[in-house]
């Protein structure tokens, strides 16, 4: 891809033993690869064994973190719904930066027994606050419906248009949102 494409983080916000977002995230990196509009790679929060936010006096992993999400010019959040909310690791991974997240887009794609739909929601204002202008269109992936048995993870046919949708807005944001990012 040419080095003036936009680059689009897709976070995996699981950390957990046995987590299904690795398995969304190259599905939609798998998608957005075939699109040719940007630069996409995935962004585990796992890999980089982050400290819990004023615990560690070691900036080492805080420091790599935030270098990555300065990097990126918008961001796909891959979030489970944990008790209506996302997950602590997610939030945490977003509390450890700020100005790295500042006027860039982003999408959202949640699961869960509802479609991981109040997690998105919660995530939904959390961005604002860091100044980041979430997009409309949000896939909502079903447990029940796009999971088999709840583990392995094989999306209805109907996502991926949405999934394109996202992105669409996303890089469209990103893009519109650059002159205040430089």
């Amino acid at each position: 891809m040419a080095n003036n494409q936009m680059k689009i983080g897709i976070i995996l916000g699981s950390t957990r033993s046995g987590r299904v977002s690795p398995q969304v995230g190259k599905w939609v990196q798998e998608i957005a690869d075939r699109r040719g509009d940007a630069e996409y790679e995935i962004v585990d929060i796992a890999d980089f064994n982050l400290p819990f936010l004023g615990e560690s006096s070691d900036q080492g992993q805080e420091n790599a973190w935030k270098s990555k999400i300065a990097e990126l010019d918008g961001y796909v959040f891959i979030t489970p719904e944990y008790n209506h909310s996302i997950t602590g690791a997610l939030k945490n991974a977003i509390d450890l930066a700020y100005a790295e997240w500042n006027n860039k887009a982003a999408g959202i794609i949640s699961y869960g027994a509802t479609g991981g739909i109040r997690a998105a929601e919660h995530l939904r204002g959390i961005l604002g606050e860091l100044q980041i202008a979430d997009v409309r269109t949000q896939p909502a992936l079903s447990l029940f419906n796009d999971f088999e048995n709840y583990t392995t993870f094989k999306p209805a046919e109907l996502h991926e248009k949405h999934v394109n949708d996202m992105l669409n807005q996303v890089i469209a944001w990103s893009g519109a949102l650059a002159p205040l990012r430089r």
